[in-house]
């Protein structure tokens, strides 16, 4: 820093017009820092609420005792702000789950009532159409099903797959199956569509079983 002085020295003999301002800049700036003398205030026992005993053993355990009951005071404080973090956490994620839980339950809801729906589309499109007239209207049906099964799958809701599968008693509900016999049962005739509504059964499907060796 002396240096710096010496060089700042030697420059305003030679004069300033040789110094880019930066350098002056960062010179003048550096000097009038190392001239500046550091400023702490001064904080008083009293000032604080302490009264201290003259003997200054006695002064300086009160103090110690005084820091360590503050620490103690300020670590329970912190413990109790992580406390209030975490329920607050574990409140807006049980907030969260409970809105989820309403709009699901409201869709369900939603979707439940269009399962009629559903079920007389499912009819119209197994009718074996005669003529070209009811071929055009099977189509348009094909597409407007199309439509509404994508916006629902969406939403959540998914048809069983039945026909042809093992008999699960979580998904399919067999109304007709075989008298006697061995073997593992399988769905042998959906007779109305079960569906899933996220990942949940909304509905079973009605099925017929029979043995899975039935035609062997």
């Amino acid at each position: 820093m002396n240096d710096e002085k010496k060089s700042l020295e030697a420059h305003e003999r030679e004069g300033l017009e040789d110094w880019t301002p930066g350098e002056a800049e960062e010179l003048v700036t550096a000097e009038i820092v190392e001239d500046t003398p550091i400023q702490r205030d001064a904080v008083s026992p009293e000032a604080l609420g302490l009264e201290l005993p003259e003997d200054p053993d006695e002064a300086r355990s009160m103090l110690l005792e005084t820091l360590l009951s503050e620490r103690t005071a300020a670590r329970e404080q912190l413990e109790a702000l992580h406390r209030l973090a975490a329920e607050f956490d574990n409140y807006r994620k049980r907030v969260a789950r409970d809105h989820a839980e309403t709009v699901d339950r409201a869709g369900q809801r939603i979707i439940e009532a269009v399962l009629p729906a559903l079920d007389n589309f499912d009819a119209a499109l197994a009718y074996e159409t005669q003529t070209p007239a009811e071929e055009k209207i099977l189509d348009g049906l094909n597409g407007t099903y199309a439509t509404l099964m994508s916006a629902l799958g969406a939403e959540g809701l998914e048809a069983i797959d039945a026909a042809g599968k093992p008999f699960d008693p979580m998904y399919h509900e067999a109304v007709t199956g075989p008298v006697g016999g061995d073997g593992d049962l399988v769905v042998a005739q959906e007779l109305r569509r079960g569906y899933l509504f996220k990942e949940r059964v909304l509905r079973p499907t009605l099925v017929q079983v029979d043995h899975a060796d039935h035609d062997a």
